[in-house]
Parts: structure tokens; sequence; C-alpha cells
């Protein structure tokens, strides 16, 4: 994948108008933001291109949106928080149309430095399609450039991700990357891509399924690959192991065997847990700490109970392989970490991560949750903000928002 992208750095936007991709896609509770991460994420590119007297038109997608557009996903309580971030009136255009005449007015009359908002992509059902191609035109009609700073989209082939980069060129004007996106491809491209050794991987979550080309590319990459969490089991019963009621996918018990053998063969390290904490059934609700727990070797689980961490000895020899690392990537809990007593294994990893001088990077969704919820965040070098596009970065696959930008 070519990562030599041109940046807002490249680029001059002085009395220019410029459509900015932005991940909005913000927790919202009563029509209040519970989580405003994403947004202060996006403040230094957004602050960048008022500095340089860009007229800054954002755009982003909020929700899934599956029954049309409807007020408890318009991005108004975006444009409030952000006009208090930024220090000035950020202008939302709540037009359910997104690039309708509204938005068009709201663009006509601004002067440098302002900053209007559109509403959510994902009101215009062409956003998500293959036939977006209007769509992609009429966001292309209300700018001069593009920067794409979504990199939680950026694997979206999207009319705001990847569409309107098309129509953008045809007017001769820039497509390129915020700082957002480039921090995303500095750290998790040049992982993959050129990393220092030892590069150290750490595979945990639910699914083996949800992972299989993520697996299959690390051990090319890595020198050592550590498995945890619910789809270390599907591996140790590829060793012939009993697992119980553990987390179990029966179709790809051999994919298991193949990955162990490649990895024998490559000459990498494939670590497996060695202990585990076994439950009787799962916790209900999941965080209910009032369970009882045993720690048995992984080759003497029991058939009636399950296992729902990684136990001590699993623990000390994963932060062990840490400590020599000098690039570690970490995508997936190694347990059920939103449980106290089941979070131990992934509290352990994060805090080896945290203790090591390796360029540490977190790869979005759970294992970023479990960092912040664990206050470890940070001792973190990268904490990625996109959970699906970082898996296809370390899946080895090229991102539509990142291959559209222009190269430098």
């Amino acid at each position: 994948m070519g990562l030599n992208k041109k940046s807002v750095d490249d680029i001059n936007v002085k009395g220019r108008r410029v459509l900015v991709r932005c991940d909005f896609n913000v927790p919202l509770k009563n029509g209040e933001i519970t989580d405003e991460t994403r947004i202060v994420a996006a403040l230094p590119t957004i602050n960048k291109l008022i500095a340089d007297g860009g007229k800054v038109i954002l755009c982003s997608h909020l929700g899934k949106v599956k029954n049309g557009p409807n007020e408890g996903e318009s991005l108004a309580p975006v444009a409030k928080r952000l006009s208090e971030k930024l220090g000035k009136e950020v202008n939302f255009v709540s037009d359910y149309n997104v690039t309708g005449a509204a938005a068009t007015a709201a663009v006509e009359a601004m002067k440098e430095g302002d900053v209007v908002l559109l509403q959510n992509t994902r009101f215009r059902g062409e956003e998500e399609t293959k036939n977006g191609e209007q769509f992609s035109k009429e966001l292309a009609d209300l700018a001069d450039d593009y920067v794409c700073d979504a990199f939680g989209s950026s694997h979206r082939a999207h009319a705001s991700v990847a569409g309107v980069t098309k129509f953008i060129s045809a007017k001769g004007g820039s497509n390129v990357v915020g700082y957002l996106m480039q921090k995303e491809i500095d750290f998790l491209g040049n992982a993959v891509n050129d990393p220092v050794r030892p590069f150290v991987a750490i595979l945990g979550g639910a699914k083996v399924a949800d992972k299989l080309n993520v697996i299959n590319n690390l051990i090319e990459k890595c020198d050592t690959l550590i498995i945890g969490g619910g789809m270390a089991y599907t591996f140790l019963k590829a060793k012939g192991y009993e697992v119980g009621k553990s987390l179990l996918d029966e179709t790809k018990i051999d994919y298991c065997k193949e990955m162990i053998e490649k990895a024998e063969k490559a000459g990498k390290q494939l670590l497996l847990p060695v202990d585990t904490v076994l439950i009787s059934e799962f916790p209900n609700p999941i965080d209910n700490p009032d369970i009882t727990v045993e720690t048995v070797d992984a080759d003497k689980m029991p058939a009636d109970k399950e296992g729902a961490d990684i136990g001590q000895k699993t623990r000390e020899l994963y932060a062990n392989a840490v400590k020599s690392a000098k690039t570690v990537v970490w995508n997936g809990p190694m347990g059920v970490f939103e449980n106290p007593v089941l979070a131990e294994g992934t509290k352990a990893v994060a805090k080896a991560l945290a203790e090591t001088d390796a360029t540490t990077i977190i790869g979005g969704g759970d294992s970023a949750a479990a960092v912040n919820q664990l206050g470890f965040a940070d001792k973190m070098s990268h904490i990625s903000t996109g959970g699906g596009a970082s898996l296809e970065f370390l899946e080895g696959k090229e991102l539509p928002g990142v291959v559209a930008a222009d190269d430098k």
C-alpha cells in the first residue's frame, strides 16, 4: 500500500473552500454526547485549516441510520460541542438533504476561517451505496479541496470518504489527509510494513473468524504472535486440548492447525495460553463481580466449565514476550474485560505495554476501550481511532480513504 500521502501541510487553502471528512460518530444519550474523544481528535486539522484562512466545510456520518433521517442521529449536538471547543460559531446546516440549497447558501456566505458543518452524510442513502456518484459530485461541488481525516471510516468506499475525490481531482483540487489520518498511517502502516524489530503482535477478542486474514498476515510480518481472548480456545482445540464450554469455532480448527504449522515453518513464535481462568456460567449482567473462578492449566480444562481469561502463568509469559520488543501491536482483549474479576489478563497485558520502551500501538475497538478503562491510555504510543479500519490495515488491505488521497 502506498502510504506516502499529501497532508494538510502540503496545500495552501487560503480563501479556498475545503471539505473535511471527519469522524464525528460519537455516542449520544438523550441527545447529549457521552464521549467527545473523536471531536477532540479532529481539532488539530480543523484549527490548522482555520488558521490558514480556509473556508472549512465539515462532514461526517453518525450512527447506522436504518430507517431514514431522524433527529436522534442529527449532528446538531456535535455542532454545539464543536463551537465550544473551537471558540467560534460552527454554522450547522440541518437540512436532511445534506448538500441541498441550504448547504450551498451557507457555503456561499462563508468568509475565510469560517466553519460550516453539514448534516449526517448517511441521511442520504447514496452515501453507502455503489451508486453514490450524484451525492459524491454534490459534495465536491461545495468545495475546492478535500481532506480525509476520518480513519474510522477509511475502510469504506463511501461517497464522502472516497467517491468525492474523483470530482475534486477533476476540477484541479487537492485530496489530502488530515493530521489524525497521517498519525494512523505513520503508526499502523509502518508497524505492519516496516516495523522496528523485534515486532510482537497480540491478538485477542472473541472470534477467530473476525481475524483470519490478520493472523495470516501478521505471522508473515511479526517475530512473535500472541493469541488470547475467546479465539484462543479454538487454537487450543486445534492442539487436541479439551476446551469445555469455552468459545469455539468448530469450522476454524483446521485453519488454526495450519497457522500453528505456518508459524513453526517460518521460525516465528506463536504463543497460546498455558493456563486459563474458568467460570461455570457467563456473568449476568456482564460486569457482575459476584462470580466464582478457578485457574487450571490449559490442557486440564474440565468439560463443564468455560475459559474467560488468561491465567497468571500466561500473563507472565505474555508480559515477558513484550519486554524485549521494539514494536508491539495489540488488537483485542485477553478475556471478558468488562467484568472486574475477568479483566486481570487484559490488565496485565496493558501494564506490560505501559512499562515497555517499545512503540506500542493499540488497534482500536475493545482494546482501546480496555486501555482507556484501565487507565493506561497515556502510556501508549498510539491508540487507533478505527476498529474495523485498523483491522484491515493489519490484514494488509488497501483502505479506500487512504488510497484516494494524492501521493506526495
